[in-house]
């Protein structure tokens, strides 16, 4: 009996002390929603003895704070978006994606002996991705480089993203499916690039891009891309004939200038003058220096279109 009594005492005084301090909770810490939903804050006061205790809630971004609910009244970008449901929960009824942010509630309880407490509630509002930028080449030579770009920017948490090559996912490793165990490409999740190392005709196909995030995800339209084959032989020949064609209109115009149908008098070697004075006047040359000139770039042009050939 005599420690029953002790007892007595020291429970009494711990459970006035309780009384006299407000303690807050929450029963969600990190609440998330998707945009344009309706989301609670919550703010629930598990003790107090202050009958009129003051409530405040403010938003902290970049590490500094702003009221969103002060003297009764939502303010700042929260106004006629939200209301207070009693005691203390925030209840905002259109989120945005700019919501996103931390919120620290906070009361004042004069009348106790704790006359203070807050708690911190790390809000997400998540965006659904738009429709991304697919970049797809429409024909790459095979044996070459391709590489096909995707971007989405509005999706919040930020995008992965998935390639489809005629309605069916791209997987990360080609060495994972049998439909893409030839080909050769490396797949980034994060930013949305295809690119393929060395293409191959199984490489052609109708390509889109998928944006996915926890709020939904969007696609473009599909592209083409087309595979060919680089045709050394045709580009050679080809070649080969417009320096034949060029060999044929030097020896016509060599003829020509043989004929005199370039001058109303025939003009030989025996019969050529040089000027005695620079005096600006024009004189016509021999057919041998217009032979020689004409066959000097015919070969000089049937070397650059040899190099370039080869």
């Amino acid at each position: 009996k005599s420690r029953v009594l002790c007892c007595l005492p020291v429970c009494c005084v711990a459970g006035y002390f309780s009384v006299l301090a407000v303690v807050l909770k929450t029963s969600e810490e990190s609440p998330s929603t998707d945009e344009f939903n309706r989301v609670e804050l919550s703010c629930l006061i598990e003790s107090i003895s202050t009958i009129n205790p003051r409530i405040e809630w403010k938003k902290i971004t970049n590490n500094k704070p702003s009221y969103v609910y002060f003297d009764r009244r939502i303010s700042g970008d929260l106004e006629n978006r939200a209301v207070i449901r009693e005691p203390a929960t925030l209840v905002i009824t259109n989120a945005t994606r700019s919501d996103t942010a931390k919120y620290r509630c906070e009361v004042t309880a004069a009348d106790d002996n704790k006359s203070f407490d807050e708690i911190v509630i790390d809000l997400v509002v998540r965006v659904k991705p738009v429709v991304p930028k697919c970049s797809v080449p429409k024909s790459v030579p095979f044996g070459k480089l391709a590489e096909l770009s995707c971007v989405e920017e509005e999706g919040f948490p930020k995008s992965q993203y998935q390639w489809f090559k005629n309605s069916e996912e791209i997987p990360e490793d080609p060495k994972s499916s049998p439909k893409f165990l030839n080909s050769s490409y490396t797949l980034n999740t994060g930013t949305g690039t295809l690119r393929f190392t060395s293409v191959i005709k199984e490489d052609a196909g109708e390509y889109y891009c998928r944006a996915k995030n926890d709020a939904g995800h969007a696609q473009c339209a599909p592209q083409k891309m087309e595979v060919y084959d680089i045709d050394i032989v045709g580009i050679v020949l080809g070649v080969l004939v417009v320096v034949i064609v060029l060999l044929c209109i030097t020896v016509g115009i060599c003829c020509a200038y043989k004929q005199g149908y370039f001058s109303g008098q025939k003009q030989t070697g025996n019969n050529y003058k040089v000027p005695a004075k620079g005096d600006g006047v024009d004189y016509v040359r021999t057919e041998d220096e217009v032979c020689t000139s004409s066959l000097q770039k015919s070969r000089s042009v049937k070397a650059s279109l040899l190099k370039l050939a080869y």
